[in-house]
């Protein structure tokens, strides 16, 4: 549809910003699900989640109808960080089964028309990995070391680290080791916890141990890999010292892209090599970069026609309820991504953020940052936490490209606030001595059936991380049986957008919509409109196809959209060259 063939119902300026994509790749307009195994369901009761608990309730994907899993780690683990410390990416931890189990799980997927997209940690490893544990033994010109990322230290006697970069996680991102002759010796580098070492991607070895990785996984059918920090992996040359934020976003003084530890140029040469490894096994295997990059145009880099196939989308995750904000983000993607013809992509919650039902259960921003929510924190409206929630989700899913959901969100979880400081497990939380509470709180065990021993997550050990009281009557179960649940939203929602290809459609912004308080655009013939303020707006003519209030219990009169509330509206187009 061309904006002049606008009907009176939406009078008002057009903005047209994107058009219809139809190019071949199931990829460029997928919804993909982002399964935490420890959470997603345990069926041996160890209180931890499992590989056969996640093929069990498979079947319940597929019915919320959509077109892929991402599966975080589950290799072989001391579990320092959840599983993002590798030990051996080759296998599965026991904690999660063993490879049978996957295999079956994988067999479960291709049956039920799932694909599976597994978490792949490139930019670093275990300490526990057989290939660090040889580096430690090794003599300091060894190359054993030269697969990570060792230095010898300043001061006199080398007592102080290389340079001044600091953890993710808090402190420096170096520790010293001890070396075999009982010596205080080199410095290894750490990004993350110092029980994740950097590999060294200047060694021709570390290319070739991944290539090896990802073709393990493909040959077991796997639909791609979603690569972990995956601007990190090259350092600039020399390693020079950096004064600005740790996780290289842009602060006063220190743009982004100049942070030595990121977006290096040599990074887009690995990728270029991987993608011709997939290609090897077909057209419909794909990459997809968690780069973590500002600004935006900079993300088209890593999506180039001979790179990676996606790119999370972190702008729009923290772009909030503010709808200029929301529209520059989604401008700003879609010209950036058309420019290179790649997809965009769309999220809101995933397992490094507070939950947005949670997150919009503030007037204002949530404290913290967004860096975990903990009893002694101001506490959100948790009802109007989830009516955000869903018109911030429908809002997002009538947008054209791929989008990520992150499990449990169709329910409306929560994040997990009460959570006593001797059960917390990210590793942020004891790096700053409390003073970051961490992402516990988005990895609370999902609730699958009320009534049951912890809400059907699993029936022997207590999970993992305690389940708020609310999550019993937030349970899969229970929502699956009321028809104006956030569960039966979240599958009307995808059934439509399934339907009616908005993944593949267009954008055009509704001027006269573009407000402090509303947002709307025109994909096809869909309005979608958002109204963020705090009194009700009269809707255009046409027919009404989807509320979000549906699932938010809220009385609003047919013609109006309430405060807080998005619709998907159909438009009426006359045929005018009959």
């Amino acid at each position: 549809m061309s904006v002049d063939t606008v009907p009176a119902s939406l009078a008002g300026p057009l903005t047209l910003v994107h058009a219809a994509d139809h190019t071949p790749g199931w990829w460029r307009s997928a919804v993909i699900y982002q399964v935490y195994p420890r959470s997603f369901r345990d069926l041996n009761g160890d209180g931890v989640g499992d590989l056969a608990g996640i093929t069990a309730e498979l079947p319940q994907l597929a019915e919320l109808d959509v077109d892929a899993v991402w599966l975080s780690p589950f290799y072989r683990s001391p579990q320092r960080d959840a599983g993002y410390d590798v030990s051996d990416y080759c296998d599965v931890d026991p904690l999660f089964g063993t490879l049978d189990d996957f295999d079956a799980m994988m067999a479960e997927a291709k049956r039920l028309g799932l694909r599976l997209i597994v978490d792949l940690v490139p930019n670093h490893c275990s300490d526990q990995h057989a290939a660090f544990q040889a580096a430690l033994a090794a003599p300091a010109d060894g190359p054993e070391r030269d697969m990570f990322i060792f230095r010898d230290g300043l001061g006199e006697s080398g007592e102080l680290p290389p340079n001044n970069w600091q953890s993710h996680f808090g402190g420096p991102a170096w520790t010293r080791i001890t070396e075999p002759d009982g010596a205080a010796g080199q410095w290894y580098l750490h990004l993350f916890d110092s029980s994740q070492p950097d590999f060294n991607w200047d060694n021709d070895a570390v290319h070739a141990e991944f290539e090896r990785v990802l073709r393990f996984w493909l040959d077991r059918g796997v639909s791609g890999f979603r690569v972990d920090v995956a601007h990190a992996l090259v350092k600039a040359p020399g390693l020079p010292a950096w004064g600005g934020r740790a996780d290289g976003n842009s602060s006063d003084g220190f743009p982004g892209h100049e942070a030595p530890m990121f977006g290096q140029p040599a990074l887009h040469d690995i990728y270029r090599a991987w993608r011709r490894i997939l290609a090897e096994y077909g057209p419909d295997r794909i990459l997809c970069a968690e780069a973590n990059v500002d600004p935006l145009p900079r993300l088209a880099d890593w999506v180039r026609p001979d790179e990676m196939h996606q790119a999370f989308n972190f702008p729009y995750l923290h772009a909030g309820l503010d709808p200029h904000r929301m529209r520059r983000v989604v401008t700003e993607s879609l010209n950036a991504l058309d420019a290179v013809g790649a997809p965009t992509t769309w999220v809101l919650s995933n397992h490094d953020v507070v939950r947005h039902a949670t997150r919009f259960g503030y007037d204002g921003p949530a404290p913290r940052d967004g860096d975990g929510i903990g009893p002694a924190d101001p506490q959100p409206n948790a009802e109007l936490g989830r009516a955000r929630a869903a018109a911030a989700t429908m809002f997002m899913l009538g947008l054209p490209g791929g989008a990520y959901l992150y499990q449990g969100e169709e329910l409306g979880l929560p994040d997990g606030i009460d959570i006593p400081d001797h059960q917390r497990q990210d590793p942020t939380f004891g790096r700053t001595g409390g003073e970051r509470l961490g992402r516990d709180g988005c990895r609370v065990p999902l609730p699958w059936r009320a009534g049951e021993p912890n809400n059907g997550f699993g029936s022997g050990a207590d999970p993992w991380l305690p389940q708020p009281e609310s999550f019993g009557v937030l349970a899969r179960d229970t929502q699956a049986a009321s028809p104006s649940s956030h569960l039966n939203l979240y599958r009307s929602m995808l059934a439509l957008r399934r339907q009616l290809r908005l993944g593949e459609g267009s954008l055009a912004w509704l001027e006269d919509w573009s407000t402090d308080s509303s947002l709307g655009y025109l994909n096809g013939t869909v309005a979608v409109l958002m109204n963020v303020g705090h009194e009700p707006l009269d809707l255009p003519a046409g027919t009404v196809l989807l509320r979000s209030s549906a699932a938010a219990g809220m009385n609003v009169p047919e013609h109006q959209l309430g405060s807080g509330e998005t619709v998907w509206l159909e438009i009426y187009i006359e045929d005018t060259e009959s």
